[in-house]
């Protein structure tokens, strides 16, 4: 039986997926374990968007037009990070891309080739699946941190199930467009989408793994 722990190790961001469909009794069931997720005052504040096939389609011709219209993207309501990003963060994020981009063999001064790969995002990384997730505007940081635990069991329960998953923050850059495909309502934020599917075992941008703090990076112990 493959343990809580085997799951979250073998857990990372696929960025390279098969084309076969993913079934919807099998999100269905995925989604239905995943709101088992801790939920203070058992809001559940978490709203899913599930997109396949023709749907899915439309999302992905919407946002080349509206990144052809505005390559920078549209006016994002959420900050993804501040800026400038100071150290340690900065140094993180900027090893996490030079690792992505190494594993595909793209130079550092190959700028066109990084935007490219950039652009993946829009197209799920040749996802046959997309979930969205918003939430009501007048929750606060406790209900992102409730949603944040729903997303996580999703990605877990993906993966036990042999799917693998990535969540991408890039979606804030045409949540305006993403929001009126999907016919969001009004007093809802549009977070974020994650691809999901059955990756592709020989892509080496699957292979990728980034380095985690050790404990004693992030732990103040008191008392022990």
């Amino acid at each position: 039986m493959v343990t809580v722990t085997e799951t979250l190790l073998a857990r990372s961001s696929c960025r390279a997926f098969l084309p076969i469909p993913v079934e919807r009794g099998l999100v269905e069931e995925i989604l239905n374990l995943a709101a088992r997720a801790p939920s203070g005052g058992n809001l559940q504040p978490w709203r899913v968007d599930a997109v396949a096939g023709e749907a899915l389609d439309e999302i992905r011709r919407r946002t080349r037009d509206s990144l052809a219209a505005n390559p920078k993207g549209e006016t994002m309501e959420l900050t993804i990070y501040p800026s400038p990003l100071p150290e340690p963060w900065r140094s993180r994020r900027f090893s996490s891309g030079e690792a992505l981009y190494a594993t595909l063999a793209i130079a550092r001064e190959d700028k066109g080739a990084r935007l490219a790969q950039f652009a993946r995002n829009f197209d799920f990384f040749g996802a046959p699946t997309a979930l969205f997730f918003s939430i009501p505007r007048l929750f606060d940081r406790p209900q992102w941190a409730h949603l944040g635990m729903f997303m996580q069991n999703v990605m877990l329960l993906a993966e036990e199930r042999g799917l693998a998953t990535c969540p991408q923050e890039a979606w804030a850059a045409v949540a305006g467009t993403v929001s009126a495909v999907l016919e969001l309502p009004e007093d809802h934020l549009l977070y974020c989408g994650m691809a999901i599917g059955r990756p592709d075992p020989v892509h080496p941008v699957n292979a990728l793994r980034t380095e985690r703090e050790p404990v004693e990076g992030f732990t103040h112990f008191h008392g022990f």
